[in-house]
């Protein structure tokens, strides 16, 4: 039984947080957390946090059942743009530029090798 969760609204261009998601689709669990932990870039530090949750939720829905036995596996990933916040940036000759400050929603799904 797949478990899932979201992050909503962070406050990173998707592309970016694209990237990592692409990194951890279709990896175990074990090895997901490992690589997200020690990954330089600094979306991977949220990207960590709801993998965790993702597992706990699996372990809640799935009682008795412990989610390192179960060998569990990143099965789907995906990242969603957000709000834009646009704001103003001086320019030349009393110009401005449209500066747009992106976000993201990020959905991630475990379930277990042998489903």
């Amino acid at each position: 039984m797949e478990a899932v969760a979201k992050l909503r609204n962070y406050p990173t261009s998707p592309r970016r947080m694209r990237l990592l998601a692409d990194e951890i689709r279709g990896v175990e669990v074990e090895k997901a957390l490992a690589l997200l932990e020690h990954h330089p870039q600094h979306s991977a530090t949220p990207l960590l946090k709801l993998l965790k949750s993702a597992i706990n939720n699996w372990e809640q829905k799935n009682e008795g059942k412990s989610a390192a036995d179960a060998q569990l596996v990143v099965k789907t990933i995906f990242v969603d743009g957000a709000r834009t916040l646009k704001r103003m940036l001086p320019a030349p000759q009393g110009r401005a530029y449209r500066l747009r400050k992106r976000s993201n929603h990020v959905t991630i799904i475990v379930d277990s090798k042998t489903n």
